[in-house]
């Protein structure tokens, strides 16, 4: 896997690139500001990318901005944004597009490296990965008539772990109750947010994802 690194802070970008090389993964470029990064991947796509939200000249979303971008070049580009905010601005555009490989983790609540080295892996081969801190922000940002705030307190757990990229089973065992039970779940939940019922895998959480970052009010 050869992947790209957009990171500011160059303590984080370093130890970003021991840790991938350690792990067998080839860091193709690691730079610290948006216009580098884009025209690196621009030039030559890599497998996935890592890239930070804030990043120069403006450090407000320009990581963001050339994320979108660069899957704008490179459709499906994977795309890992680990950042230390959960930003609305382009989200919507990078989450929702459909194409899947997209995934966003919060710096400080990266407690292990196998994890988040197998995040990454899954961003690579095309799959979803959220922590669930950025679900619960942006249910939060939600307007009080949305119709997310019907959902149980269930079905939030059940849709937080959905956004995980996580299977059935999966879910079931995290949460001490049967597959049929979350299966439940998750239909109540597609219902109510108006989502097509058959949505399967990382698609099922770019549905949900997509309407979290799609709705006005946020």
């Amino acid at each position: 896997m050869r992947v790209v690194i957009a990171e500011d802070d160059a303590l984080l970008r370093e130890g970003l690139v021991l840790l991938l090389k350690t792990a067998g993964i080839e860091v193709a470029a690691a730079v610290d500001n948006a216009e580098d990064f884009l025209a690196v991947v621009t030039a030559d796509r890599p497998d996935g990318v890592i890239v930070d939200v804030r990043l120069p000249p403006t450090f407000t979303d320009d990581g963001l901005r050339a994320a979108v971008s660069a899957r704008t070049v490179h459709p499906g580009l994977p795309v890992l944004v680990l950042s230390s905010y959960v930003e609305d601005s382009y989200a919507a555009e990078l989450l929702g597009d459909g194409a899947g490989g997209v995934g966003y983790l919060l710096k400080e609540r990266v407690g292990k490296v196998d994890r988040f080295l197998e995040s990454l892996h899954r961003v690579a081969a095309g799959g979803t990965v959220m922590d669930p801190e950025v679900i619960a922000q942006l249910l939060v940002r939600r307007r009080a008539d949305d119709p997310l705030a019907t959902l149980t307190a269930r079905e939030r757990e059940v849709l937080a772990l959905m956004a995980e990229g996580q299977a059935n089973a999966a879910i079931a065992e995290r949460l001490v109750v049967t597959e049929g039970a979350v299966l439940k779940h998750i239909r109540s939940i597609f219902a109510k947010l108006g989502l097509a019922a058959d949505e399967s895998g990382h698609r099922r959480v770019l549905a949900v994802l997509a309407y979290l970052n799609a709705r006005p009010g946020r």
